[in-house]
């Protein structure tokens, strides 16, 4: 290789230098022209890298220069090594063809066969190894050729060749199966190894059973990699000869062999540790099951060395292989291994033996005093021989000063030696033993320490309960007790009371009481009423001992030993003495000066002395006093004291004083005699109250009011009588008479009298007014009656009490339509008597008084009499009615009872006030409660209950087991009224709410450990601590806590045993009442056991099995019991001969070991161990299989269970084991599935691999099950086993008991109990009943009875409440029974629990009943209802059987609904007296209603009598329901109403009323102010038309309903059309006739303010008749309209209009059209000719009757207008019109052919009556003359005399005017009422001809709705007077049967009619105009 530099530059040679380099390493050899070239020959690898030439001029600054280049060597691939030219292999075996090359770059080896290029991505059995060699596996005959190996790369390529011949051999068995011996349950290897090619497939046959193959594999059968046969485990029917064939294509082989299979001998009945008590007996068994065939025999080793039974008595050993030990002691401690040895097998098993005893006494105990602590002792011991059992603690005795031992110490700490015993009374000697304690018990005591004595001390405690108190006033007594003997330090010697005066600077006295037996002590000689300072101390021989706290008390006061000073009384009226006086020196008051007495009484009089307190006044010194109210002028001895709370001091001496003189009172019985014109004789007596010397009379007369005629004479003071003479006859004389005395003129006595008129009765006061009106008084002001012609002397107040009163309404003319409000019937209570309660005497001219002592908020009416020397006088007029004002209620709520109700709360009961102690609105009385804790502790609370009836309430939220004091008052709107009395109640028993204090845990063993606490605080009891629990669980692990029972309430430690060992646990501990466990303490304490050998470690897996190797894995032990230092595996074949083992100990990380050099296809047991500092614990053992053919294991075989291995919870279930394939079962995991409908569930996924048998538990009793079992190895899980049979566990005690729903009291001695039964799946069988306990309660009247002494601290409640009474019920389907014959007044505790054939279930929580009280269990007797009034029922009862009462009925409930709507009315009224009746008020008349009455007493309501049914009476209807208005025209208007809503009775009808709200103007024709007034009889129709009415006038209607009397009214508004918005009049319409046809045309008008949508045609007569409408709904698109005449009356003229239609209502008519008439041709004897013939002929006969009647009745003329004058006053109309309609359904409108006297109320305007006014249909009512000449074609002339009276009469007077229609007077021509809603009347159309009448109407039943008979009035057989002829075919609507029926009269059908509703409009014809 050449390599040249570049040229240099032209420059000197001499100075250039050339330098090569290789990778920076000069280079000198290969150098050439002048170093320009660099030569290198055969180039090798080495020579590879970076060439640099770099060129320097020398001696110059030029820098260098350098240029470079790489040099790579490429080197052609070499092969390394190459296969041979000739390869042979056997079929199906893997062949490697080597080939291996080398080159730079490294070459790419290719693989050819026979020249074809081999392509390894589409070959699987062909694979390129990473050296270049080919591996063909599996292989086969085509294999065989030519195969050539290629090595390239970019230098070059090599290659090599090599031929492969594929052959194939005949099978052959090279090591054969050998007769073997195997163990029941050990693996055995049959060996078959062959060869051949193809590799031969090996079968295994048991004579013609398959049993492997490279297709069948049965279980426990597995064939291995080398053929051979692994039989595992081997079972006992596996016996016989094994046959192994090897085949392939070239041939056959086979070997046999036979296997024999003993009976394993195992171990089954192993010994196990034991712990027994010294001297007695250990058994440890070693039991064995072998083969029949094979010996056993038995070796015992006690630790490690073997134990012969012959080497003594005590030991012996059974033909079972069982070791007997009698008699143990402490050698016999130790580990004994049983060892079986035979031909089948070899097992061994250990047991350890403990022998307890009672530990040792502990040694050496030494007493001696502490020296750092007064009063402890130290103790010091040996700690002694625990006997094998851990100690649990110390029990220390100690004698105190020789007494018998007790227990000082119960639970000293196991470990320690020494305990400083402290709290120790001085003075005393103490002798202390102490014994160790362990599980089997107490040891002997030590031996007792010297006796050691406490040096005395002065007592530590003062004397307790001291208490002074005053005996005198001058002494106190001290009492005292001893301090407590624990504080006396020594022997007492006595006791120092030292004492002071309070509060001054002096010092003590002492008194020394030197016997220590004297408790109390009289100080004596103190000063009066002074304050001491007392101490007591008590004292011992060491000194004088603490003080009590001083107690203070005053000695007694006196009374003042000195009268009052300087005392002086002197009269200052003639009523009052006034005192003055110094008080004495407050030396001598000895006490508090409470107050003066001033005192007077009158000589000879001194009991009945009057005596003035009067408070001390300490600012003046001179004190005031006054004594008033003493009699006028009369003597009086004064005095003056001092008085104290003790009495009262001196008097003064005292002083005569006489009150002064004062005028006279009034003489007394003023009377008249000898009364004459001119004089009489007055007499009277001395006043009673002279008030002095009297010193005459005075005696005045004068005429009445009239002082200038005044008289007066003075008469001396012996004069009683006196004649006055001088009078005037006849005249009225004031005379009064007055006594005198110096003073003046006493008072007078007057009185009236009229001369020769003797005094009469008074008459009655008048106007009577009230005012002032208050809770309890009024002012009543009055006008006198006639005064009976004398004066007036007292006047007397009477009141009536009397009920509610409901309001009354106002009446609007402007309203829309609604009902007056009127007092409803029944709201008036019934009133009470009149009484007399007040009287106002001597005031003659009072005209007002003030009338005291009502009471509050009660009606009251007033009325007055009078009363004068004669008498009394009748009573006034009542006064308005008025009600008091509200006030305080005076009473408080009585029978105030508290019981208990829950643990919370308590119930309340009281009885509530009566009504008539309201003094307020019912509506705001209520209650208050207010309750708070007896002992005083926190804030009383209340509560308030607006329910003036409510009679018990449960006050919530309290405490627990507390009393509680109670008191409830009554309040209303005003105020409230006075509490009641106290009541006491406690809370019931509950758990406690907190847990014990101070918990600890101390850790005693592995698996024990010492728990102790302290008290729960005495607020969080809640009841009587009967015992604690201990609480304790795992910690972090989610498991149901467990616990640990301490009964008795002075229990505070637990020993706890039994628990995992190296754990740590939550411990909490709760103490329990009878009620139930209480709130566990908190936070729960952590405390670990301590440590112990571990447990084997667990899932042991094998995930890594080679012919020489495994792989094991494991998980610590599930126990570590301590901290794991390390492991130990050992390993070794699983041979029934000994092996070596190999051992190996690995770090305590180790997870996995892996063993290596083991012989293939081989069993190899390995054991695993843990170790703790306490040592190695025990092993987990596990078998694998050395080979790599594993697979997951065969299902194990049918679950079994044998029927006597079922049990309540658990079954024990046995299966087969399947084939392990070759993995040896790690576990087994079971499932169970609960019939009929469970899913399969996990119960165990760890059940150990060595068992067939297993015990599921956690299953529920008496229920069906099927079980599953799965096996799982090294390499997974084997598929379920067929599951088993199902079977049924057995049953078990109840788990739940039944939920007590209620317990009620139900007679006074018994009590109903109502349960629910558990739900069936806890009864855990058949339940055959229920268990009731019950017992009474004694702390119910013990209240104290927590403060009282258990001797026994370890008494649980059993022992302090009697035992239960119990009570079997068999019948299981009870929900209820009635326990009896318990005690009265008595708390019981009731519990209930179910049992079934195994046992009893727990008992429920305990319910808490009192007894004594009970609801009346009867029904009141003989409940009667009667009807009183229309809102009235009386009912009436008998009280329930005596027997039955349950106790004092305290009142009733009486339940009234009405019969056709319970819900919606029922209403209770509570009658909490115990009467006999009761009115119910305030219901619906004519109304029936249930009544059912209960009694109640103090427990509650009774039952309900039968419900007895009672109608109220009739009454007044309510008012009707709303008015409405419809078919609204300018005229006319269609007016219907709802029937009221409440009837009241049966209803007679309606009357409706109407007139204008303003009068009319004169200027509108038809215009008057009327009231008009219909009567409409019957309760139906509920609609009318009225047509005479004036365009638009506002109309007032009025309706109201009739049963016996009319009901209140409902009124409406209407204004007549048109309204706004209505169209416009249509043009002027026009008539044209064509025959018997009329058409009528008019044009369109203005539509409106909408559309028009239909025409209506309107007739009249055309002598001023009323428009009605004639045709309607006439399309709007129509402007003219045919008729026929038929429809008119003949010979009639009638004037028609047209009125548009629209959405506003009915327009303004149009102009009226000409008249028309409906006269058509006549008939021939309708003509004048016939009439006149007929006429002249029948005149005649005419004249000749009435010459007869005019002779024969002259006489009757006059009798008859008699007969009409007297019955005027029945048949005159009042004022105002009435249509009365008949029952019927057509309302017969007819005129009385009599004389009517109509009675109108017209408006005078200008003095001119206007004309005749609305009125309703009935033609005949006319109000004028002229109306009267109008219709005379219509009303014959005699029956048609109206009068008319004019009046200015109110709307009121106008409002009640009626007629009534003789129906026995009916007319022969009458005529139809054109204004009543009934369509019967719009089937007269024309004029009745005259001596024609139809029977009835025609029926028209169609209607323009297309709905069918719809008219609302049924047909009527009476005779329908003046209805229209019709021809048949005329289209008239006629009444049919109505479509509601009469039961629902408030349906009201409305077709689009105007005539009527329900009728069809007429096409032709209309009314008759009248």
């Amino acid at each position: 290789m050449l390599l040249t530099s570049p040229p240099p530059p032209p420059r000197p040679l001499i100075k250039l230098h050339i330098i090569w380099k290789k990778d920076g390493v000069p280079l000198s050899s290969g150098i050439s022209d002048y170093s320009r070239r660099l030569t290198i020959l055969n180039p090798t690898l080495s020579d590879s890298g970076y060439y640099e030439c770099e060129a320097v001029l020398r001696s110059s600054s030029v820098p260098a220069v350098a240029e470079g280049a790489y040099l790579s060597v490429l080197e052609p691939p070499q092969f390394i090594k190459e296969p041979e030219r000739h390869i042979t292999a056997e079929m199906e075996k893997v062949v490697a063809i080597p080939c291996q090359a080398k080159g730079v770059p490294p070459p790419e080896m290719a693989w050819y066969k026979d020249a074809a290029l081999i392509r390894l991505e589409k070959l699987s059995r062909f694979q390129l190894l990473a050296d270049g060699s080919l591996q063909i596996s599996g292989l086969v005959p085509d294999d065989t050729g030519m195969f050539q190996c290629f090595a390239r790369n970019t230098a070059g390529e090599v290659q090599t060749t090599t031929y492969l011949a594929v052959t194939s051999i005949a099978p052959n068995i090279t090591r054969g199966p050998q007769d073997s011996t195997v163990i029941d349950g050990m693996s055995v290897i049959l060996n078959c190894e062959t060869s051949g090619a193809p590799r031969p497939a090996i079968t295994w046959q048991k004579g013609e059973r398959i049993l492997a193959s490279g297709s069948v594999q049965l279980p426990r059968f597995t064939l291995l990699e080398s053929g051979s046969l692994l039989v595992s485990p081997a079972h006992l029917a596996d016996a016989g000869t094994y046959v192994c064939l090897a085949t392939n294509s070239r041939g056959v082989d086979e070997a046999s062999a036979d296997l024999v299979v003993w009976a394993r001998t195992r171990i089954t009945d192993p010994p196990q540790d034991q712990s027994v008590i010294k001297g007695t007996k250990a058994v440890m068994s070693c039991g064995v099951t072998h083969d029949p065939s094979v010996d056993v025999r038995y070796i015992w080793e006690k630790d490690g060395a073997p134990l012969s039974p012959e080497s003594g008595p005590r030991v012996r050993l059974d033909e079972m292989g069982t070791l007997h030990i009698s008699q143990t002691w402490s050698g016999d401690i130790g580990t004994y291994t049983c060892k079986v040895v035979s031909a089948g097998g070899n097992d061994s098993r250990s047991a350890h033996l403990r022998v307890r005893q009672l530990p040792h006494a502990p040694e050496s105990p030494t007493a001696t005093l502490s020296p750092l602590e007064k009063r402890a002792i130290n103790l010091t011991w040996a700690k002694p021989f625990d006997g094998n059992s851990p100690l649990l603690r110390y029990v220390v005795e100690v004698s105190e000063n020789n007494a018998p031992w007790t227990v000082l110490l119960a639970s000293v700490d196991p470990e320690s030696t020494s305990v400083m015993v402290r709290g120790l009374v001085p003075a005393r000697s103490y002798q202390f033993r102490l014994c160790a304690a362990n599980d089997v018990g107490r040891g002997q005591f030590s031996k007792d320490t010297e006796r050691v004595s406490l040096p005395e001390e002065p007592p530590s405690a003062p004397p307790q309960n001291v208490i002074a108190s005053g005996r005198t006033n001058q002494s106190i007594m001290i009492q005292w007790q001893p301090p407590p003997e624990s504080h006396q330090n020594g022997v007492l010697k006595g006791y120092i009371i030292r004492y002071c005066l309070a509060g001054l600077p002096v010092g003590y006295q002492f008194k020394n009481i030197t016997n220590a037996d004297v408790n109390n002590l009289l100080l004596e000689d103190l000063i009066i009423w002074t304050n001491y300072e007392i101490e007591v101390a008590a004292y011992n021989s060491a000194g004088l001992g603490v003080y009590s706290m001083k107690v203070t008390e005053w000695t007694l006061q006196g009374v003042p030993t000195v009268p009052p000073g300087n005392v002086q009384t002197e009269a200052t009226n003639s009523t009052t003495i006034r005192f003055t006086w110094n008080p004495p020196s407050p030396q001598f008051i000895n006490g508090i000066n409470q107050g003066y007495k001033l005192i007077a009484w009158e000589p000879e009089h001194e009991e009945e002395a009057t005596v003035v307190t009067v408070r001390p006044n300490f600012q003046d010194s001179v004190h005031v006093g006054y004594v008033a109210g003493l009699r006028k002028f009369a003597e009086y001895f004064t005095s003056v004291l001092c008085f104290t709370t003790p009495g009262d001091g001196p008097r003064s001496p005292p002083q005569l004083v006489r009150t002064h003189e004062d005028v006279p009172g009034p003489v007394g019985h003023l009377s008249f005699s000898d009364i004459l014109d001119t004089s009489l004789k007055v007499s009277w007596q001395e006043p009673l109250e002279k008030n002095g010397i009297l010193t005459g009379y005075r005696i005045s007369w004068e005429e009445y009011n009239r002082t200038n005629t005044r008289v007066t004479h003075y008469l001396p003071n012996v004069t009683l009588e006196y004649r006055v003479t001088g009078l005037t006859a006849l005249t009225t004389y004031t005379i009064e008479v007055a006594a005198m005395t110096s003073k003046g003129q006493g008072q007078v006595s007057s009185s009236t009298i009229s001369s020769g008129v003797p005094p009469e009765l008074p008459g009655a006061p008048t106007n009577l007014g009230i005012s002032n009106i208050g809770p309890r008084s009024v002012t009543l002001q009055f006008r006198p009656g006639y005064d009976g012609k004398t004066s007036i002397s007292r006047w007397q107040v009477e009141a009536q009490v009397r009920g509610g009163w409901g309001g009354g309404g106002v009446r609007g003319c402007w309203g829309t339509a609604h009902p007056t409000p009127i007092p409803q019937v029944g709201q008036s209570g019934e009133a009470e008597e009149w009484g007399l309660i007040h009287q106002l005497a001597n005031e003659p001219d009072a005209r007002s008084m003030e009338v005291p002592n009502l009471k509050p908020y009660t009606y009251y009416s007033f009325r007055m009499r009078q009363v004068n020397i004669v008498g009394t006088s009748p009573p006034s007029l009542p006064s308005r009615r008025i009600q008091t004002l509200q006030a305080p209620p005076d009473t408080a709520p009585t029978n105030v009872t508290l019981r208990t109700a829950s643990e919370t709360s308590l119930w309340l009961r009281w009885m509530p006030l009566l009504e008539q102690e309201y003094n307020g609105n019912p509506d705001a009385v209520g209650y208050k409660i207010q309750y708070a804790r007896s002992d005083g502790r926190g804030q009383a609370a209340m509560h308030v209950i607006h329910d003036r009836v409510e009679r018990e309430y449960t006050i919530e939220d309290l405490e627990e087991w507390t009393e509680y004091r109670v008191q409830v008052q009554a309040f209303n709107a005003i105020g409230s009224g006075p509490w009641s009395r106290s009541v006491v109640g406690r809370t019931r028993e509950s758990v406690p709410s907190s847990g014990p204090s101070n918990v600890s845990a101390l850790a005693t063993s592995s698996s024990s450990m010492l728990v102790q606490w302290s008290d729960i605080p005495e607020a969080d009891c809640n009841g009587l601590i009967l015992g604690y629990k201990v609480v304790y669980k795992e910690k972090d692990l989610d498991m149901h806590a467990r616990f640990w029972l301490a009964e008795g309430n002075a229990s505070r430690s637990a020993q706890l045993t039994g628990l995992g060992k190296y754990t740590l646990y939550e411990i909490r501990v709760l103490a329990f009442t009878r009620i139930g466990d209480g709130v566990p303490s908190r936070p729960p304490i952590l405390e670990r056991t301590l440590d112990d050998v571990p447990g084997p470690p667990v899932g042991i897996l094998f995930p890594e099995v080679r012919t020489t190797l495994v792989r094991l894995i494991w998980q610590p032990p599930a126990a570590p019991n301590g901290i794991i230092l390390a492991y130990q595996v050992t390993h070794r074949l699983n041979t029934t001969t000994v092996n070596s083992a190999t051992v190996e100990v690995l770090e305590p990380s180790a997870r996995q070991y892996t063993a290596t050099g083991l012989q293939p296809e081989a069993t190899y047991l390995f054991r695993i161990a843990a170790q703790t500092r306490k040592g190695w614990g025990e092993a987990a053992e596990a078998l694998v299989v050395t080979t790599e053919k594993r697979d997951r294991p065969q299902p194990p075989g049918k679950p079994l269970a044998q029927q006597e291995e079922v049990r309540a919870r658990s079954v024990l279930l046995s299966w087969e084991p399947g084939s392990d394939g070759l993995s040896p079962v790690r576990y087994y995991t079971v499932q169970t599935r609960e019939l009929p409908d469970g899913e399969w569930a996990l119960h165990s996924a760890s059940v150990s691999h060595n068992v067939t048998a297993f015990v599921v538990d956690r299953l529920k009793p008496f229920t069906s099950y099927k079980f599953r079992v799965k096996a799982t190895n090294d390499i997974g899980d084997s598929e379920y086993s067929e599951e088993s049979e199902s079977l049924t566990t057995l049953q078990a005690a109840p788990e739940e008991a039944p939920t007590i729903l209620s317990v009620t009291p139900h007679t006074t001695t018994s009590v109903l109990i109502r349960w629910q039964p558990p739900a069936e799946d806890k009864i855990n069988g058949i339940l055959l009943g229920f268990r009731l306990r019950y017992r009474e309660l004694v702390y119910d009247s013990l209240r104290g009875f927590t403060l009282r002494g258990i001797g026994n601290p370890g008494a649980t409640w059993a022992e302090l409440t009697p035992v239960y009474a119990v009570h079997n019920l068999s019948e299981v389907s009870l929900t209820q029974y009635e326990l009896d014959n318990l005690s009265k007044h008595r708390r019981y505790e009731i519990r209930m629990s179910v049992y079934n054939a195994v046992g009893e279930g727990p008992p429920s929580p305990p319910q808490e009943v009192f007894v004594g009280e009970a609801v009346p269990t009867g029904t009141p007797q003989n409940v009667a209802v009667q009807a009183a009034t229309a809102t009235q029922l009386d009912v009436t009862w008998e009280p329930p059987p005596a027997e039955s009462q349950n106790g004092d009925i305290q009142g009733y409930k009486i339940h009234f609904w009405e019969a056709q709507s319970q819900n919606e009315s029922a209403r209770v009224k509570t009658l909490f007296l115990p009467e006999n009746g009761v009115k119910l008020k305030n219901l619906t008349g004519y109304t029936s209603y249930w009544v059912s009455v209960a009694a109640f007493n103090a427990a509650g309501d009774g039952p309900r009598s039968p419900p007895v049914k009672g109608r109220t009476q009739q009454a007044a209807p309510s008012a009707p329901g709303a008015i409405r208005f419809s078919e609204l025209t300018t005229t006319s208007v269609n007016v219907s109403w709802e029937p009221p809503p409440l009837p009241n009775g049966v209803l007679e009808g309606y009357r409706l009323v109407y007139e204008p709200c303003m009068p009319v103007d004169a200027s509108i024709p038809t215009g008057v102010s009327k009231i008009v007034t219909v009567d409409v009889k019957g309760n139906s129709p509920l609609w009318m038309k009225v047509k005479d009415l004036a365009e638009g006038v506002t109309y007032r209607f009025r309706i109201r309903a009739k049963t016996f009397a009319y009901g209140p009214d409902v009124e409406a508004n209407i204004t007549t059309g048109p309204g706004e918005g209505a169209p416009g009049p249509p043009g002027e319409p026009f008539i044209s006739r064509y025959g018997s046809a009329i058409t009528i045309h008019w044009s369109s008008g203005d539509p409106g303010q909408g559309p028009i949508t239909r025409y209506v045609i309107e007739a009249r007569p055309s002598d001023e008749g009323l428009w009605d409408i004639l045709i309607k709904d006439i399309p709007k698109e129509v402007t003219s309209y045919t008729f026929s005449t038929d429809i008119l009356k003949q010979g009639v003229s009638y004037d028609f209009r047209v009125i548009a239609v629209n959405d506003y209502g009915y327009g303004t008519p149009s102009t009226p059209s000409p008249s028309v008439s409906a006269q058509k041709a006549n008939p021939f004897y309708e003509e004048w000719w016939f009439l006149v013939v007929i006429a002249l002929v029948g005149l005649i006969f005419i004249l000749l009757l009435v010459f007869v009647l005019i002779i024969r009745g002259q006489s009757k003329k006059y009798a008859k207008k008699s007969d009409s004058g007297n019955g005027s006053k029945a048949t005159a109309l009042s004022h105002g019109e009435m249509v009365s309609l008949d029952e019927g359904s057509f309302p017969a409108l007819e005129l009385n052919n009599r004389r009517l006297s109509v009675k109108n109320s017209f408006c005078r305007k200008n003095g001119i009556y206007t004309r005749s006014p609305p009125r309703p249909s009935p033609g005949s009512l006319h109000y004028s003359d002229e109306d009267v000449t109008k219709y005379n074609d219509l009303i014959p002339a005699e029956s048609s005399s109206l009068t008319e009276k004019p009046s200015e009469v109110s709307d009121s007077q106008g409002s009640d005017s009626e007629y009534e229609v003789d129906p026995g007077h009916q007319k022969a021509h009458s005529f139809v009422n054109h204004y009543i809603s009934d369509p019967t009347y719009y089937n007269s159309w024309r004029r009745q001809q005259k001596g024609i009448s139809r029977a009835q109407a025609y029926s028209y039943t169609e209607s323009d709705s297309g709905e069918p008979d719809h008219a609302p009035l049924s047909n009527s057989t009476s005779t329908q007077q003046g209805s229209l002829f019709r021809p048949k075919a005329s289209r008239t609507p006629t009444p049919q049967t109505p479509g509601n029926p009469p039961s629902q009269p408030g349906t009201l059908y409305r077709p689009p009619s105007s005539l009527a509703p329900g009728s069809r409009a007429p096409i032709a014809g209309f009314s008759s105009f009248v």
